[in-house]
C-alpha cells in the first residue's frame, strides 16, 4: 500500500502510531472491565482513564460519555432512543426534524423510525451548498415545538466537509425544549476547542477511525438525559450500551483523540494549504472542473468537485488504476449506482452528481499526493469521457430502433 496516494481519508484514515501503540499494549492484556478479580480492576481503570482523557478532549463530562462500536451505532442509540423517550414522555412528541444531508446512518434510523414506529419526519431546507436555513427551523420549532421529538443535524457533512451553524441550532433547541443529536463522526478531530457549543447537543456522535483509532470504536456523548437503549444484556455503559467494553480499542481511541487534538491547530493549517493546491490543482489539469461547495464554512480537509462529461465510478476505476484512492460520496453507499442523496439535496443535477468525486486529506497527508492526482487526473478523465459518449451513444441507438 506505499505506493498508493490515499485521497480518501473521510472513509477512514490510517491508525495514528500513538493509537497503534495503546491497541497492541493493552490487547495483548487480559481482564473484563466488568469483573472484580485484579485483572478485571485493571482494565476497568484503562476504560475510566481513556473516558476522562476524551471527556476532557471534548470538553464535557466523563460521565456523559457512552463508548460504541462506532458512530452507526451511536446515532442509532441517539436517534431511536431520544425518539422513544420523548413519545414516553408525550406522544405527541412523534415529529422528526431531519437535514436531508445526513448520514445514512441517521436517515435511515429516521426511516425505521417513520415505517414501524409511528414517527413523523420534516425535513430542513438546506441552500445550493447544504446549509441549513436557520430561518426555517426557528419558524417551525415556533409553531410546533411541542409535537417534535428531535431534531437531527450534523456537524460536518462527510461528502462536502460543510459544517452546520451548531450554536444556533442549538440555540433554538433549547429555546423550544427540543433535543438536538450532532452526528459529528467526520468532524471529531475538528471540534471546536472545549468550552464552546459541544454542551449544546444533547447527543453528540464520534467514530475512532475517522481520526487514526482502529476500526470499531466510537462514542455517544450525552447531555443531562439517558435515551432509551437498543440492546439489553448486562448493562454496561450506563445500560444504555450492553456489552463487554472492548478496553483495547477504547484506549486506542482516547490515544488518536489525544494526539487529534493536540495537533488540532497546526494539521488545520496545513490540512487547509494542501486543501487549496488540490483545488488548484484540480482547476488546472481539467479546467472544467466545478467545485461543489463555494464559501461555505467547511472542514479543512474535503473537497468535493464535479467533472462534466465523466461518470464518477468509472473515473473512480481509472484513479484506482493508476493508485490514486478517492471517492464517490459516502464509503458507506460505495457501490450503489444513484446519485448522492447530499448532492441532490444541495439542488445539483443528476448528471453533475454523479460526475462528482470527494478527495479527502489526512493527518499523513503531504504534497505528493496532490502532485500524484494531477499526474493521474488528465488520462483518467478523458478515457471516463469516451466511456461515458459511447455508452449515451449505445442507448441513443437503442431507444431509436424501431
Amino acid at each position: 500500500m506505499s505506493d498508493v496516494t490515499y485521497l480518501d481519508h473521510a472513509a477512514t484514515t490510517p491508525i495514528r502510531p500513538a493509537a497503534l501503540t495503546a491497541w497492541t499494549q493493552h490487547a495483548a492484556l487480559v481482564g473484563n472491565p466488568s469483573s472484580l478479580h485484579n485483572a478485571g480492576r485493571a482494565s476497568r481503570r484503562v476504560v475510566e482513564e481513556a473516558r476522562e482523557s476524551i471527556a476532557a478532549n471534548l470538553g464535557v463530562r466523563p460521565n456523559d460519555v457512552v463508548f460504541t462500536s462506532g458512530g452507526t451505532e451511536a446515532d442509532n442509540i441517539a436517534i431511536k432512543g431520544l425518539y422513544w423517550l420523548a413519545v414516553a414522555g408525550d406522544s405527541r412528541r412523534s415529529t422528526l426534524v431531519v437535514s436531508p444531508t445526513e448520514h445514512h446512518a441517521v436517515l435511515d434510523a429516521v426511516e425505521w423510525l417513520v415505517a414501524s414506529q409511528g414517527a413523523s419526519v420534516v425535513w430542513i431546507p438546506v441552500d445550493a451548498q447544504g446549509l441549513l436555513d436557520l430561518d426555517w427551523l426557528a419558524d417551525f420549532l415556533a409553531a410546533n415545538a411541542n409535537g417534535v421529538a428531535l431534531v437531527a443535524a450534523m456537524w460536518a457533512n462527510n461528502e462536502t466537509g460543510v459544517t452546520s451553524p451548531i450554536e444556533g441550532i442549538a440555540a433554538l433547541c433549547a429555546e423550544y425544549g427540543v433535543a438536538l443529536h450532532c452526528d459529528a463522526v467526520q468532524g471529531a478531530p475538528w471540534l471546536p476547542a472545549p468550552g464552546s457549543w459541544l454542551s449544546g447537543p444533547t447527543s453528540l456522535a464520534i467514530s475512532g477511525h475517522k481520526f487514526g483509532a482502529p476500526v470499531g470504536v466510537g462514542a455517544l456523548i450525552l447531555s443531562g438525559v439517558t435515551p432509551e437503549p437498543l440492546t439489553h444484556g448486562g448493562g454496561q455503559e450506563i445500560d444504555v450500551r450492553s456489552g463487554t467494553v472492548a478496553t483495547a480499542l477504547i484506549a486506542s481511541m482516547a490515544a488518536a483523540l489525544d494526539e487529534s487534538c493536540g495537533r488540532r491547530s497546526a494539521d488545520k493549517s496545513r490540512l487547509a494549504d494542501l486543501t487549496d493546491a488540490l483545488a488548484r490543482a484540480l482547476l488546472t489539469v481539467a479546467p472544467d472542473t466545478i467545485l461543489n461547495v463555494g464559501d461555505a464554512p467547511r472542514l479543512p480537509n474535503i473537497t468535493s468537485a464535479s467533472f462534466p462529461g465523466c461518470k464518477a465510478d468509472s473515473l473512480l476505476m481509472l484513479l484506482d488504476a493508476a493508485n490514486v484512492a478517492c471517492s464517490a460520496g459516502s464509503a458507506c453507499t460505495a457501490g450503489v449506482p444513484r446519485p448522492s442523496h447530499v448532492l441532490a439535496a444541495m439542488g445539483l443535477s443528476e448528471d453533475r452528481a454523479t460526475s462528482s468525486l470527494r478527495f479527502s486529506l489526512g493527518w499523513n497527508s503531504t504534497s505528493a499526493d496532490i502532485a500524484a492526482l494531477s499526474a493521474a487526473l488528465p488520462a483518467a478523465i478523458a478515457r471516463s469521457r469516451q466511456a461515458t459518449s459511447r455508452t449515451a451513444t449505445s442507448r441513443a441507438k437503442v431507444q431509436v430502433r424501431p
